[in-house]
């Protein structure tokens, strides 16, 4: 049956025939012992014949169903079989045609071929030489789609694989092949899944083994290209922050530590080259993947202190200069790669520094840090940093080592800031900021974050440092930056970190908070507030950093002449603004107003949508509750204490709304501590707490003080708007007669200021008087009888 069924077949399988084919097969293989049916699987290699152009579509289901089938009779026979390699063929039976290229790949997806032939691994223990095929139709398979991928990885396959790696394998393609197809997971499937799987005791100890083997016998390309892949693979489970890599960390970490650093640039151990650490492409992007599985290895950083990892890595970073010393006709990286192990080193410093902060001081850290800065800040003078080459490196590495200095400045450890202030590092970072701002990067993303990053450093090291000196750069970005938050490639970013420069470097020095004032400082936060609440999307960050800086320098009284006299464009006070602010902020937060900003519930004046959705919730005695939460989570609270430095009192440029508003900030206090009160009272009424009767009247009675004072607000709001017509209109007409009087008065003044200060000009004002005398003279005598 089964050379029948060949003979008929031999060019192919005909789509129709597929169901019968497939029950023929398994007739077969429940009889036959010998399996000759091996004859005709090799036809499986032949690609579909249809002979209509819908029999794809109209057979797709049945081609499933054959290949599903195909995956568990591959369980029985033997394995010399890739269900997905086409031969090439030139005679066709007439009036057939072969199916797409594609078509059984696309189907394949569909089957549960590749995750049934993972578990026919199992039945291969005892047939190493089969198993090679069965890696290799796994490889084409994981790298055709993502489909194939995730079925594989459903049967836990990147776990069965690396299990499987390190069998005897006399062939030598077994571990090459099971890294291509755990690569192929990596890129085309789950990485998290892959990386969950590949993080067990056993796959971590089978990776270990495989790279200790690779990295020994490694002598081609191919072996040096799958080390790295190992340890690209490697990396991925180092991230995983539930691998048992933890457990063996120690040796991993030793031999990390000694391959990485174990190629000296001068004289190459004996060690080293016996492993193949020469000066190839490989070894080279080798070094880059063992400085960067430093990161994930940091939890081991005692081990590190040991190795004096801290040590070799400052070398890395060292000048260019020193960097390529060499002996004349040594071997050693190129000036290009130099660099990228720089910039790999100084990722890797940002991660190690802040965890190893006694080795980085003891090597002299800061000091290699500020000396490469200052290298790449010298390409901002003259020509060469315009240059188009190195001019991205040079951005980099300075972006880089900025980094590094932020994530041991930010660690808020007094010793290592002191001593980056001692070694004038606030007027190097100051003297770079101003050069690449006087250069107007404004189309160079990498330069605005360089700045953006310098600032907050300058913010952190001005907090403890008593001769602050960013006020004139914070004024001259404020002046220049704020039309520009809006314009894209981090500028947000720039501005905010500007503001964070006032509040850190010039906010509590009274000296330098009346030079910030002198030169308009208030009026440029003032003009970012206006700017960021005219877009409004996305300015709630611009609108609580800048109100806390203001509120801050409220505590110089030299800062309210400058709140009330600042006016906008059109005419706009600071009053109007901060309460426009409040405004927008309450119907944000969904805060109950009438149509004229009034309070709707007296018993709920502030109360928020998030507060009356949670106001059901319990909260442990040693937490804030919602009521007090709420206050540092919005701009109301900020608001407020402004005005209470201000007054509420003969404030500029306010309208009917404004003063509506106005009383509600100004009792703003009073509600919240009626809230909390409120809470209190909800609480224990929910808790079935029994109070005294003195207690229970008191509570009662400040609840009730508390719904008094709303009331007492709204009947404000009302006397306000039910102002008499007429009594408007009278006060208009002084209004009027008011102005009119003080610009005759003005223009009487500038008359006299002119006829005092030029004698030309008073001539011609006694002329003038004198002619007009004359004309009443003339006419007086005309109307005489």
């Amino acid at each position: 049956i089964l050379k029948k069924l060949l003979n008929k077949n031999n060019n192919g399988f005909l789509l129709r025939e597929l169901t019968g084919i497939a029950r023929v097969l398994q007739i077969c293989t429940e009889k036959v012992n010998e399996h000759p049916e091996n004859i005709i699987l090799s036809n499986f290699r032949l690609p579909f014949l249809k002979e209509r152009a819908s029999d794809e579509l109209d057979y797709a289901q049945d081609v499933t169903d054959f290949l599903s089938h195909l995956g568990k009779f591959s369980l029985l026979v033997s394995l010399k079989l890739n269900v997905i390699e086409s031969v090439n063929f030139y005679h066709l039976p007439s009036g057939f045609q072969q199916t797409s290229p594609g078509y059984r790949l696309q189907l394949l997806e569909l089957s549960d071929l590749p995750r049934t032939l993972l578990l026919s691994m199992a039945a291969l223990e005892n047939q190493p030489a089969l198993k090679p095929q069965l890696l290799k139709t796994l490889q084409i398979l994981s790298n055709a789609s993502d489909a194939n991928c995730a079925s594989i990885l459903h049967a836990r396959g990147a776990e069965t694989i690396c299990l499987h790696m390190n069998e005897p394998d006399p062939s030598g393609q077994v571990l090459p092949l099971s890294s291509e197809i755990l690569c192929n997971l990596l890129g085309r499937g789950n990485k998290e899944e892959v990386s969950t799987q590949l993080s067990s005791l056993d796959c971590v100890l089978s990776l270990k083994e495989a790279f200790s083997y690779i990295l020994q016998s490694a002598s081609q390309q191919s072996d040096l290209q799958l080390r790295n892949d190992l340890l690209m693979i490697i990396t991925v489970v180092a991230e995983n922050p539930n691998s048992a890599l933890m457990v063996s960390l120690g040796h991993f970490c030793k031999l990390i530590v000694f391959i990485e650093f174990s190629v000296s640039q001068k004289s190459p151990s004996c060690v080293a080259h016996n492993l193949g650490l020469t000066y190839k492409n490989e070894n080279f992007k080798m070094k880059k993947m063992l400085l960067n599985l430093l990161i994930p290895l940091s939890k081991a950083f005692t081990l590190y202190e040991d190795e004096r990892v801290m040590l070799s890595l400052l070398m890395l970073v060292r000048l260019p200069g020193v960097l390529s010393e060499h002996q004349p006709g040594s071997r050693h990286w190129s000036s290009i790669q130099q660099e990228e192990l720089q910039l790999q080193a100084l990722v890797t410093l940002t991660a190690i520094a802040p965890l190893m902060l006694n080795d980085f001081m003891s090597y002299q850290g800061n000091n290699y840090l500020l000396l490469l800065l200052d290298w790449c800040a010298s390409y901002f003078q003259g020509q060469s940093f315009n240059a188009r080459e190195g001019k991205r490196n040079k951005k980099t590495q300075m972006l880089h080592c900025i980094r590094v200095l932020q994530s041991v400045t930010f660690q808020g450890v007094e010793f290592v800031n002191q001593d980056l202030c001692d070694q004038g590092a606030i007027h190097q970072l100051l003297e770079i900021l101003m050069q690449m701002e006087a250069r107007t990067y404004e189309d160079d993303e990498v330069a605005v974050e360089i700045m953006s990053d310098i600032q907050l450093l300058l913010s952190t090291l001005c907090e403890t440092d008593l001769h602050r000196k960013v006020s004139e750069m914070a004024i001259q970005f404020l002046r220049k930056g704020s039309s520009k938050f809006y314009s894209g490639l981090g500028h947000n970013k720039l501005i905010l970190s500007t503001v964070d420069c006032v509040w850190s470097g010039i906010v509590g020095c009274d000296q330098i908070e009346d030079y910030f004032l002198e030169k308009e400082g208030v009026f440029l936060l003032l003009d970012l507030l206006i700017i960021a609440f005219c877009r409004c999307c996305g300015a709630v960050c611009v609108h609580g950093v800048v109100l806390s800086t203001l509120l801050d320098l409220c505590d110089n009284p030299n800062t309210l002449p400058h709140l009330l006299s600042w006016r906008d464009g059109t005419g706009q006070t600071a009053p109007r603004l901060l309460l426009q602010l409040w405004r927008e902020e309450e119907e944000e937060l969904g805060v109950s107003r009438n149509r004229h900003g009034g309070i709707v519930d007296p018993q709920r004046p502030l109360l928020n949508c998030f507060q009356l959705n949670e106001s059901g919730l319990t909260f442990s005695s040693n937490k804030a509750s919602l009521a007090v939460m709420e206050v540092s989570e919005n701009l109301r609270a900020k608001i407020y204490f402004i005005f209470y430095y201000l007054g509420f009192q003969e404030l500029p440029g306010l309208s009917t709304e404004d003063y509506v508003t106005l009383s509600i900030v100004k009792r703003y206090l009073d509600f919240k501590v009626g809230e909390v009160w409120e809470e209190t009272s909800r609480e224990v009424r929910r808790e079935n707490v029994w109070l005294f009767s003195d207690d229970e009247e008191a509570l009662t009675n400040i609840c009730k003080a508390s719904e008094d004072t709303t009331i007492k607000n709204n009947q404000l709001f009302l006397s306000l708007n039910e102002i008499n017509p007429n009594v408007t209109f009278f006060f208009q007409l002084q209004i009027k007669s008011h102005r009119k009087q003080e610009a005759l008065m003005a223009k009487s003044w500038d008359s006299y200021v002119s006829r005092t200060s030029s004698y030309k000009v008073l001539k011609v004002s006694k002329l003038r008087f004198n002619i007009n005398s004359w004309l009443k003279v003339f006419t007086y005598m005309l109307e005489q009888p």
